[in-house]
């Protein structure tokens, strides 16, 4: 073996630093980039809210603390209420989500943990044409079609449980098909396809190796999943969960349609009523002045609330995580 000449070991040792110098810049400049990304979105989030609150702070001087806790929404009268439609979005919302978060989840595990190839394939390819259909004929489907089908099935349901109490505060009462859960169960067929999708995505994450050792040891399919799936993706099922949430809350088109455009707070669910969203929607093109401010105040409203709903379900997920880290110490 030939040994290197001085000149040849300089050479070497001079590329070397090269390499090393050109490495540093691309990292600082790949980290600068993606810093600037960030705070580009940061940016954006802010400059939508202050320009928006900047619209809405006519009707937020005018009506004060009023404005969240009231439940009076009359323009003619210069009373703008949002309680209501806070009330409605939230329980169409958990609604769509208490559907769909089984529903999405079932679909997920199956096409990842058992289904064949063969039967995988059709299924995720309906489940992303689902995603893809636009809203507007969600709700003419839910108007023309749905609210007619559920209403006598609404109205069977209020019958049975007229006279068990909780339940007839919830299901009892007059039953119409444009109704709470008719808006809710319409939210649950659309955001079904992005919660499957994303959860199927994230339990495709886990190294098949952990799964096949679990099943080594004696594990049932069930227990394999509990044990080395669920925990490793809880992360990105409330991440899925999340954004399905956000958009069932600001869901426009489809909700003005089949919700019953009632100004109204009540627990009975096969009542009509109205959301953030559909309010805006429904009223919008004729507002002017003080109206158009309020309308534009119930948007900063909805995105204080999805922000501090997103807060809440990461602080959940902390906490969750904490103590599973706690009990295996």
């Amino acid at each position: 073996m030939t040994s290197l000449t001085a000149s040849e070991r300089d050479a070497g040792r001079n590329l070397q630093g090269n390499g090393n110098a050109g490495d540093v810049w691309a990292d600082r400049i790949f980290r600068g980039a993606t810093l600037v990304a960030g705070l580009t979105v940061l940016a954006v989030l802010a400059l939508i809210a202050y320009s928006t609150t900047k619209e809405a702070w006519p009707a937020f001087h005018h009506a004060g603390l009023s404005f969240v806790t009231s439940s009076r929404w009359d323009p003619a009268h210069n009373k703008f209420g949002a309680l209501a439609f806070v009330y409605g979005t939230l329980v169409t919302s958990l609604i769509a989500i208490v559907i769909a978060v089984p529903v999405s989840v079932g679909i997920a595990l199956f096409t990842t943990e058992v289904a064949s190839p063969r039967l995988r394939r059709p299924i995720v390819y309906v489940i992303d044409l689902l995603a893809a259909i636009p809203s507007v004929v969600y709700g003419l489907w839910g108007v023309f079609v749905f609210a007619a089908w559920a209403q006598p099935k609404y109205q069977t349901v209020a019958g049975w449980v007229k006279h068990i109490p909780v339940l007839n505060t919830i299901f009892g009462g007059s039953a119409t098909g444009r109704s709470f859960m008719t808006a809710g169960i319409i939210l649950s067929f659309m955001v079904t396809p992005i919660i499957t999708a994303l959860t199927r995505e994230t339990f495709a994450t886990v190294a098949q190796d952990d799964k096949n050792a679990a099943i080594a040891m004696g594990a049932t399919r069930w227990e394999m999943i509990r044990v080395t799936v669920l925990p490793r993706v809880r992360g990105g099922m409330v991440a899925a969960v999340m954004l399905g949430l956000g958009r069932a809350m600001g869901e426009t088109i489809a909700v003005a349609l089949v919700i019953g455009s009632s100004h109204q707070i009540t627990t009975h669910l096969f009542s009509s009523g109205d959301s953030m969203a559909a309010v805006i929607a429904n009223e919008f093109g004729e507002a002017q002045g003080d109206h158009r401010a309020a309308l534009i105040g119930l948007g900063v409203l909805l995105f204080v609330i999805t922000i501090l709903v997103n807060m809440a379900a990461r602080l959940v997920l902390r906490m969750t995580s904490r103590d599973n880290m706690g009990s295996r110490a």
